[in-house]
């Protein structure tokens, strides 16, 4: 038999606080618990008296005479229960009060957390839940769409409660403030083809076609895709920080509480603002773009300006035009979408907020790609 007692004292007098009662009878170990139980006080540590693990079957654990106890008896039982576990030993608590034998299950389940989902942490389960994730994110995404789609619809009859302010405000961070970034990428993007499309050219004495080849390219393609990835990275990262930090604040709950749709109030003023600025700015990318083949022409290929204008005026039509728009008004509502979604289905934390505009950038570039490659199948199907 291992007696442990853990003494305190109060008044001049001696008093046991905890003791715990170790007999061993054949293969089994009983094991008693007794006395007063106090998490400010030092209690028995089971690895100090534990036997070894292969005398014995099981251990049986009972109270006898228990005063008071706390959480601190139930970390010892969680002690017990672990070495009993680590040895391969039967653990029999059936004779614990229930009340103590249920307190022990809950603060175990928080203990074992991590390990349990470690352990079902499979092939199998992950693609499970990758799956189930990505459903879920699907129907999330139908759900906005509709709501947005319906809060256009709500519109026409609306204009009286429109946020006109907040619209003008989201045009110029759209529009104005991203023309600088604009310029630059785009005209890099200009200069960058007129030089790869210089070095062939010239085997061929073809100089004067670095108009068509920059032109078509700029106006049907790199235009729109570079205002669109430029704006994915400034104005739909805005949007979702914007709308996350709201989140966060809980300024959303409080539209709802008011009876105003948040939709309404701030993911249609930004969707009509991007919608109405991408054309506009792919309109100036494109001049820029081809501005920038005109330096290289001139510089690399002693082509003068007049015959490069000519030239690229020849090679695009207004379908040429056209196509870049449609693609650009797309890209913009796309843009936004992303932007707004992620910011309302933000977490409600500074880390959130990150994720969030991450996952914004993220996703609009994904759907601009996406809707890019369907718009090449589609105009080729229709011959255009």
């Amino acid at each position: 038999m291992i007696q442990t007692n853990v003494n305190g004292m109060v008044a001049g007098q001696t008093i046991t606080l905890a003791e715990v009662s170790v007999v061993k009878k054949d293969r089994s170990l009983n094991v008693t618990i007794s006395g007063v139980w106090h998490i400010s006080s030092s209690k028995p540590s089971w690895i100090n008296y534990a036997p070894n693990g292969k005398e014995i079957d099981s251990v049986c654990i009972k109270v006898s005479s228990l005063e008071a106890w706390d959480s601190s008896l139930l970390l010892f039982l969680i002690e017990i229960k672990a070495w009993s576990k680590t040895h391969n030993l039967v653990c029999n608590l059936a004779e614990l009060p229930a009340r103590m034998q249920a307190l022990l299950d809950n603060l175990e389940h928080v203990y074992d957390t991590k390990a349990s989902n470690h352990h079902e942490d499979s092939f199998i389960h992950s693609v499970g839940l990758s799956t189930l994730q990505a459903w879920l994110n699907f129907e999330g995404i139908l759900s906005f769409v509709g709501e947005a789609y319906l809060g256009m619809l709500r519109l026409p009859s609306r204009l009286n409660k429109f946020r006109w302010k907040d619209w003008m405000f989201q045009l110029q961070e759209c529009g104005l403030m991203s023309l600088p970034i604009v310029s630059l990428i785009s005209f890099l993007v200009g200069l960058t083809l007129a030089y790869q499309a210089a070095v062939e050219l010239r085997q061929f004495g073809a100089d004067i076609y670095i108009a068509d080849i920059v032109g078509l390219s700029v106006v049907r393609e790199m235009g729109p895709m570079m205002a669109a990835i430029i704006l994915a990275g400034r104005t739909g990262a805005s949007f979702a920080a914007t709308i996350g930090n709201m989140r966060a604040n809980e300024e959303i709950d409080a539209l709802e509480v008011l009876g105003i749709s948040a939709v309404d109030f701030l993911v249609i003023p930004r969707l009509l603002a991007l919608g109405l600025m991408m054309p506009l700015l792919t309109l100036y990318a494109n001049c820029v773009g081809i501005l920038g083949g005109m330096v290289v022409a001139g510089s690399v290929l002693q082509i003068p300006p007049s015959a490069y204008w000519i030239e690229t005026q020849s090679s695009i039509d207004l379908t040429d035009l056209c196509t870049g728009l449609i693609k650009a008004t797309t890209f913009g509502i796309l843009i936004g979408l992303s932007g707004c979604m992620r910011g309302l289905q933000s977490e409600r934390s500074a880390e959130g907020v990150g994720k969030a505009t991450t996952s914004a950038v993220v996703t609009a570039i994904l759907l601009i790609i996406v809707a890019d490659s369907i718009f090449a199948v589609l105009f080729h199907a229709l011959g255009i």
